[in-house]
């Protein structure tokens, strides 16, 4: 399949913010849903942390064309910024998009598997399947083709930092948003069973909660009525946003600067809350992290709450 893309090497005047902890340099990295919301804040980020190279894509073309111009001007001079109108659920572009990045850059050093959808909203039995399909096409499918389609590379170069947008649905049950909490449960699970496929290839793999977003996402479910996302959630949401209690598009990208750089080396499968995680302190602890399950999925037995009746 041909994919047409789009190549801009910034002109400009060295941008980049040096008050950014997380130098990026000679690093070439992936983001997906790059166009808008978390995904272009985190590409922001990046530009000005001192990625060398910076693939983006995203399934509008237009919106995608006017991200990568806003990159391009804040970009240092001979930063490069690849975009290309990529269906993450589709085999083959998200293959040709990855061949295209490598061709374009040599290497690939960082993935950022941040595109997703909410997917079907309302009663489990009144959703439409091929909706739900789509929700795991992109939430779940998607993120797993970009690393199948990478981990060769990143494994010959010994070198990869994966990093994967999850959220709360991974973390608590998402009543008439089901398909959703299905979705980025599995793709924490996938992340963290990936990561100890990866630990002697020096290659980390770490999903972000980034927290509730005020974006076009948080519009949707509040769109859809407290009939079909339920009345207590919308009602959150509703309250949420119309008193600002949103979390910044900072937080996540800060922390996935972070995991994209040798600053966190050594952390690797873990699920890491953008608002409630001290995480900066983490690289201070990292044996500790290692041999524990701190920041992973898991089930909760009786003696984890101080209950004698329920385990042998």
């Amino acid at each position: 399949m041909q994919l047409d893309s789009n190549i801009i090497r910034s002109e400009g005047c060295d941008c980049r913010d040096m008050n950014i902890p997380f130098n990026l340099g000679n690093k070439n990295a992936i983001i997906t849903g790059a166009s808008r919301g978390l995904g272009l804040e985190i590409a922001r980020h990046f530009i000005k942390s001192g990625v060398a190279n910076l693939a983006i894509c995203a399934r509008d073309e237009s919106v995608l064309n006017n991200a990568a111009a806003e990159l391009s001007q804040l970009a240092d001079v001979g930063q490069k910024i690849l975009s290309m109108p990529v269906d993450i659920a589709d085999f083959d572009q998200i293959s040709g998009f990855c061949q295209k990045t490598i061709d374009e850059f040599g290497h690939i050093h960082i993935l950022v598997n941040n595109a997703g959808v909410y997917g079907p909203k309302g009663q489990t039995e009144s959703i439409d399947w091929n909706e739900w399909q789509n929700a795991m096409s992109i939430n779940l499918n998607g993120s797993v083709l970009m690393c199948l389609n990478l981990l060769p590379h990143f494994k010959k170069n010994r070198y990869g930092k994966i990093i994967q947008v999850s959220g709360g649905g991974a973390t608590n049950p998402m009543p008439y948003l089901a398909a959703y909490a299905v979705s980025k449960t599995a793709i924490v699970r996938f992340i963290e069973s990936l990561a100890h496929e990866l630990r002697d290839f020096n290659i980390d793999a770490n999903c972000i909660a980034p927290g509730l977003l005020d974006t076009r996402l948080l519009d949707e479910v509040l769109n859809a009525g407290s009939e079909i996302v339920g009345k207590d959630f919308h009602d959150r949401m509703a309250q949420s946003k119309s008193a600002g209690n949103t979390t910044p598009l900072s937080f996540g990208a800060e922390l996935a600067t972070f995991l994209a750089s040798e600053a966190s080396d050594g952390i690797t499968g873990r699920l890491i809350s953008a608002k409630w995680d001290n995480w900066r302190e983490w690289p201070n602890h990292l044996e500790e992290l290692q041999n524990s399950d701190l920041y992973t999925l898991r089930r909760i037995s009786g003696r984890d709450r101080g209950k004698t009746w329920g385990d042998k």
